[in-house]
């Protein structure tokens, strides 16, 4: 069964980890986290960006598989799905769905208007047992068409947003979405500080997990982060793996081109770069 994100992410501050969200694509990407998260006993949030839902033929597709995977696959460990960077729409669209978590990303927005939509969604998901991220200042890089260039927030706005009853904050610290330019600054550390500072036992988010150096994601954990987002990672690893399958070509030996068979060593990929980061954010046997 489904779980809103807010309990899992505050032991996870408590215990000095963070859960991951791992972004889902399709079945075999669900599968493969749901099956990485079971083998480690280890909390997991199952991410749905507007732009994968879409692909994904509507976020009630996406809820049918995933309630329908957690059943009959046995999966015990905490699960939640959970919208990335929802509009307004998305995200009520979402609750309807049966999604267990959503991240309404009014960040684009004047602080005002993102208060004013955030104040609404919080008593809704209330209303529905369910989790609520917000965003305050942009993330940077590019996804789904979101493009920023890592900027910090301000600490003043995340507490204005943080008070209004948000379960978990996501917050500008230099972090960007996709891969880190050579020329990047790494995270804004005292800007995380800042903002903890106001926020007290918030949980933070960190997105734009892929190619941060493991010894800042373990001192953003210290400082109150207990999620971190992962996407592009997967995707690379997933592309590599099917790369390597075709250029050797494996798909024209016997029935090597059984998409069960193509996408195989693409899903293994993405199992052993989910428990590489749940060793990273120590989520692993914290279910």
């Amino acid at each position: 069964m489904l779980v809103s994100a807010k309990e899992m992410l505050q032991k996870a501050q408590a215990g000095h980890y963070a859960v991951g969200q791992f972004n889902i694509n399709n079945l075999e990407w669900t599968k493969a986290i749901l099956q990485t998260a079971q083998e480690n006993n280890s909390p997991v949030i199952l991410g749905v960006s507007e732009g994968a839902g879409k692909y994904m033929a509507g976020y009630k597709t996406v809820v049918g598989m995933v309630n329908g995977m957690l059943e009959e696959m046995n999966i015990t460990v905490p699960v939640a799905l959970h919208l990335d960077h929802g509009s307004y729409d998305a995200c009520l669209k979402c609750v309807e769905a049966g999604f267990s978590s959503i991240m309404y990303d009014g960040s684009h927005s004047p602080i005002d208007e993102n208060v004013a939509n955030t104040k609404k969604l919080v008593e809704i998901c209330k209303e529905h047992n369910m989790s609520l991220e917000a965003e305050v200042g942009s993330i940077g890089g590019e996804e789904d068409g979101v493009v920023g260039m890592g900027e910090c927030a301000d600490p003043q706005e995340c507490k204005r947003v943080a008070d209004l009853g948000i379960d978990f904050l996501a917050a500008g610290i230099g972090n960007i979405h996709g891969k880190y330019p050579a020329n990047w600054q790494g995270l804004s550390f005292e800007t995380l500080a800042a903002i903890k500072e106001l926020t007290g036992d918030m949980p933070l988010v960190l997105h734009g997990g892929t190619g941060i150096p493991t010894d800042m994601i373990k001192k953003a954990i210290d400082l109150g982060v207990a999620k971190i987002n992962v996407n592009t990672e997967c995707q690379l690893s997933f592309a590599a793996a099917t790369r390597k399958y075709i250029e050797e070509g494996k798909d024209q030996q016997g029935k090597g081109f059984d998409p069960r068979k193509l996408l195989a060593p693409g899903a293994e990929a993405i199992k052993a770069t989910v428990k590489e980061k749940m060793e990273i954010f120590g989520s692993i046997g914290k279910a």
